[in-house]
């Protein structure tokens, strides 16, 4: 090694054998044990049930008929096909607000800043050491004296089987996990937000509907007290429609009961106080039933919904750890080097006498650990056995999802029809045993049991209508909702390279 003359002082100056030390030291870096990840295959069939039709049944008169779109994407703001400006604003108060959504940004960041740490195991250490000591020699003719030292360090481990490289990608992939829970924190969201907001729909239609049967116990109870006064029924008549009447008007306090639980749900899921914020009232007649259901090829889903990209990046994981864990089976190369000034005054410690410079390396080998290192490997190896086995279970549960909403939207066009049916020949029937009683020629008994059929229509076409706006929310947000449109900042995770 030589020396550089630079405004009086003096640095050094790599000779060719250096040179190529170094240069074979950072090519070595290239290799790097243990396996090379490769995702799992993605399924290759193209239907979630079997037989695998697409097709969904009639939902009766007047209703909205759905047909399944295989191979087309979900919108990014699934819910906008409800056409309802209410939903749209709990969404927007939902996103702006959650805590859950602040939490899961942070964890993103903490992971991104750790891959970040990771990565500078890449890079040689250089650190500037200043230091003062007093000596003595000892002895009868020993003598005190100072020494003044100053001057950088440089250290460098050349990653001779890319024990560094896999724990960077395991630092990434780990971040890649954080990046997909928050997306599955940002699905979760948005679908349990849908879900409360037509929870409030719902509620509100069966309320609708539980005070028209109200309504008809009420003109039920006015006939039998106008056929008590007129003597053509007994009092037990009246007794008997004021029962229903007061059985019928119990239903309502449940129904409010349920409609402050999904208002409170809401204004948690947006980060507000219960009582501070109460989202806007929702109708199932203000919203508009989506007709087409955009549905994922099985080979597209795995690489679509957050859940599964989290299983495979945590796979990811696992087999960085195995490369990490056998790198630590081959030897370990460190290389160093200083410069440093000495001298006993600190007039004289940048004179070019007082420098001193030192190059040095080390060459670390396991040689007997008890079996500990090969230990930590076969750990690794089946801790990546057990993520593959986590991560087909979460696929398997996945399109067992969807397999199972794609059912119930069929089954509730088909319920829908048959409430329809049940709706309508009910009411014509209330209708006729009622004008019967009027005229003397129906008995009370008679009048309540339609009644009864009619509650109980009227009642089961609303759930089914629900249910119907339920199911098709969850297929969406079972699709994995779009969060890949989400253009939020914090979704975005940078692949860094050495």
């Amino acid at each position: 090694m030589s020396w550089l003359r630079s405004n009086d002082h003096y640095i050094p100056r790599l000779t060719e054998p250096a040179m190529l030390l170094l240069a074979v030291a950072t090519l070595l870096t290239a290799c790097a044990v243990g396996p090379d990840f490769s995702p799992p295959e993605a399924p290759t069939g193209t239907a979630y049930t079997a037989p695998g039709t697409t097709v969904l049944p009639p939902a009766g008169a007047g209703a909205v008929q759905q047909r399944v779109a295989l191979g087309e994407s979900v919108a990014a703001d699934w819910w906008s096909l409800f056409r309802s400006p209410e939903l749209d604003q709990i969404l927007t108060a939902a996103l702006d607000g959650s805590p859950t959504l602040e939490a899961a940004r942070a964890t993103l960041a903490q992971a991104r800043a750790t891959a970040a740490a990771a990565g500078g195991g890449y890079y040689p250490q250089i650190d500037a050491g200043a230091g003062a000591s007093r000596q003595d020699s000892g002895g009868e003719a020993g003598r005190a004296g100072n020494l003044f030292r100053i001057g950088p360090t440089v250290s460098y481990g050349p990653d001779l089987f890319g024990r560094t490289r896999r724990q960077v990608e395991q630092a990434t992939a780990l971040a890649q996990v954080s990046r997909y829970e928050l997306a599955a924190a940002y699905l979760t969201l948005t679908g349990n937000a849908v879900t409360q907001a037509l929870n409030i729909a719902a509620v509100r239609a069966r309320t609708t509907a539980v005070q028209e049967i109200i309504g008809i116990d009420q003109q039920n109870l006015e006939l039998v007290q106008i056929a008590s006064q007129v003597g053509r029924s007994a009092r037990t008549d009246v007794l008997a429609a004021e029962t229903q009447l007061t059985r019928d008007q119990t239903q309502l306090p449940p129904l409010r009961q349920e409609l402050s639980i999904a208002r409170h749900a809401l204004a948690v899921l947006a980060g507000r106080l219960p009582g501070e914020w109460s989202p806007p009232d929702m109708d199932l007649d203000s919203l508009a039933l989506p007709e087409t259901l955009p549905v994922t090829l099985p080979s597209a889903l795995v690489h679509q919904r957050p859940d599964i990209l989290a299983a495979e990046a945590q796979l990811h994981a696992a087999s960085a750890a195995i490369g990490v864990a056998t790198a630590n089976l081959y030897p370990d190369l460190a290389l160093s080097a200083s410069w440093t000034l000495q001298s006993a005054t600190t007039g004289a410690l940048f004179d070019a006498s007082s420098a001193i410079w030192s190059l040095g390396s080390s060459l670390t080998a396991p040689l007997f650990h008890g079996g500990t290192l090969e230990a930590q490997r076969r750990a690794a190896v089946e801790a990546f056995q057990s993520q593959l086995a986590t991560y087909r279970a979460t696929v398997l549960q996945a399109f067992g999802q969807v397999a199972d909403v794609l059912r119930a939207l069929e089954h509730d066009a088909e319920l829908l029809a048959a409430q329809r049916k049940a709706l309508d020949t009910s009411q014509e029937s209330l209708h006729l045993v009622q004008a019967s009683y009027s005229e003397g020629q129906s008995s009370l008994l008679q009048v309540l049991d339609a009644q009864r059929l009619f509650s109980e229509a009227r009642l089961g076409y609303v759930l089914a209508q629900a249910q119907r706006y339920q199911d098709t929310a969850q297929l969406f947000a079972a699709m994995g909702g779009a969060w890949t449109a989400w253009t939020e900042p914090a979704m975005r995770v940078g692949q860094s390279s050495p």
